[in-house]
């Protein structure tokens, strides 16, 4: 496994998109536009992917893609970490009929919106998901961070856990009875994500200013 195969990122909760990309867009980067994802998490029978902290995922947004995720090497308390390999294919159902028929079932469901944009070798993603809005940004260490800071984010209010994780800790705290991060899901579930960033920042700072707008 190369270093090639690690994905490096952070997440920030936001609740101004547009100013984001403003300041993303003044500091020279570029749009590949903006796509709705429909994901599906795998497991099998015994939830051996998700006790090993592992993700086998079918994406399909403007091309389909299969991906898994697994524990890095190492971990850092800076940033979010894993081994990732990921191909893409041309027949998402397809694809989902070889995994069913390999044992796994279709565990769970998750939906979001993006726009990816790219400076230098860094990617910039602005998330929409039926729960709040992120920007997620990936690339190397030294460069994400230098990125928060030009974009006025609050480090110790980065997020290291995935979308999936903010889901299951926002269930077990409102009491969801559903599991499928679905935007009908949440069309009758008001959530004020604002309210529950003391159980996803990294830091959980006294008093945190963790909006990139109050800067």
């Amino acid at each position: 496994m190369s270093s090639t195969n690690l994905e490096i990122e952070v997440k920030f909760f936001i609740t101004d998109e547009s100013a984001i990309r403003r300041r993303l867009l003044a500091l020279g980067a570029v749009s590949d536009g903006r796509s709705f994802e429909r994901n599906i998490r795998f497991e099998d029978t015994e939830m051996t992917l998700y006790r090993r902290r592992s993700l086998l995922r079918l994406r399909q947004d403007t091309r389909c893609t299969l991906t898994f995720k697994s524990a890095p090497p190492e971990e850092s308390p800076e940033f979010k970490i894993f081994r990732e390999l990921e191909v893409e294919v041309d027949d998402f159902d397809g694809m989902a009929n070889i995994l069913s028929e390999l044992g796994y079932h279709q565990e769970q469901v998750y939906e979001k919106w993006r726009e990816t944009l790219r400076l230098q070798n860094t990617h910039f993603c602005l998330d929409t998901l039926p729960y709040g809005t992120f920007l997620e940004i990936e690339g190397e260490g030294e460069d994400i961070r230098r990125f928060a800071e030009r974009l006025g984010l609050s480090w110790p209010c980065r997020i290291l856990k995935n979308y999936l994780r903010i889901f299951e800790l926002l269930k077990d705290r409102i009491g969801l009875r559903f599991s499928d991060v679905t935007f009908q899901n949440f069309k009758t579930v008001p959530v004020d994500l604002a309210q529950h960033l003391d159980i996803l920042v990294a830091e959980n700072p006294q008093n945190p200013v963790c909006d990139a707008d109050e800067h």
